[in-house]
């Protein structure tokens, strides 16, 4: 069943997509074997992460984006990630609804996921559903992270070219430019220029967060009125920039090493976590001891693994 899905997707059955992808976020086995089906497809497309405060305009810029890229002949994939609610454990996913006039085009594939609790502006599968994407044909995915907060660094392990948008009027902008998401910025985007400060803001992104990367990019700023289309082209051409600046420096091939030895890690990570969940079973009288200061969490995690692998740890 897995191998004719994944004929299904490569054949262009977004039908088939769909599931696979579902399989794929939901950790089930069908989605890791389709997986390693896939893999050796992948590592072509060009993935672009979209990240900045909620209310930057993010989804509108990335509409606007993906139709520019549709009109030069790209086939474009996005994931689109919403946050969970630690209430009721469910997601609005309204980026998706932000971009249904994409939806008609055959070569655009939209999936909206829920970050399930995972901080950093990612969820836990965001990665593998763009490999997905990647190796059924996309030349460009696009990551659209959670936009809750300035501390969304983990797209930096999902995308080749990171674009910051941010938006004038927000407030004290010198001490939002402090914040440490400019760092993984290969590209700034002031949105939303149609609103008053969207110069000074400019101007203050020039002048007080460091543009010159060590591997000699320097981050150009680009100002768009997205919900316009303006400026979206200069950010095509900046994209497009910067991947040929990785390729002809030979950093794109360092880049997808250092992106796949974090990968290996997260993946031994959740299979040992797995491996733990299910052979120790029962948690309740552990974590009554922990809250009784019976034990400490690092000794009794040890204990957990040593039970779970069989052996005790070094």
């Amino acid at each position: 069943m897995t191998e004719q899905l994944v004929q299904e997707a490569l054949g262009g059955q977004r039908r088939a997509l769909a599931r696979l992808l579902t399989l794929v976020e939901n950790g089930d086995p069908q989605g890791r074997e389709a997986l390693r089906l896939l893999y050796p497809r992948s590592g072509r497309a060009h993935v672009v992460g979209i990240t900045g405060a909620a209310g930057s305009g993010k989804s509108t810029l990335i509409f606007a984006l993906a139709r520019a890229l549709r009109a030069m002949g790209k086939r474009v994939g996005i994931v689109a990630v919403d946050p969970t609610s630690p209430f009721t454990k469910g997601a609005l996913l309204g980026d998706r609804v932000r971009m249904q006039g994409l939806t008609s085009d055959p070569e655009v594939f939209i999936r909206s996921m829920a970050s399930r609790g995972a901080i950093g502006g990612l969820a836990p599968t965001t990665v593998d559903m763009v490999t997905v994407l990647d190796a059924v044909g996309k030349d460009v995915v696009i990551v659209e992270t959670v936009g809750a907060g300035q501390d969304e660094v983990e797209i930096m392990d999902a995308a080749h070219t990171v674009v910051v948008v941010t938006v004038p009027g927000t407030g004290d902008e010198i001490q939002a430019i402090k914040a440490g998401i400019f760092e993984i910025a290969h590209i700034l985007v002031v949105n939303k220029c149609d609103l008053p400060r969207a110069d000074l803001l400019a101007r203050q992104l020039a002048e007080f967060v460091n543009l010159e990367k060590e591997d000699g990019w320097r981050v150009p700023i680009v100002q768009t009125i997205a919900i316009r289309d303006d400026g979206v082209a200069s950010l095509v051409e900046a994209l497009e920039a910067h991947r040929r600046h990785l390729v002809s420096s030979g950093l794109m091939e360092r880049l997808q090493r250092e992106q796949a030895r974090r990968r290996l890690l997260s993946a031994v990570h959740r299979q040992l976590w797995e491996i733990v969940w299910r052979e120790v079973g029962d948690w309740d009288e552990l974590v009554e001891a922990v809250a009784r200061r019976q034990v400490d969490p690092f000794t009794a995690a040890q204990g957990l693994v040593e039970r779970a692998l069989g052996r005790p740890q070094l």
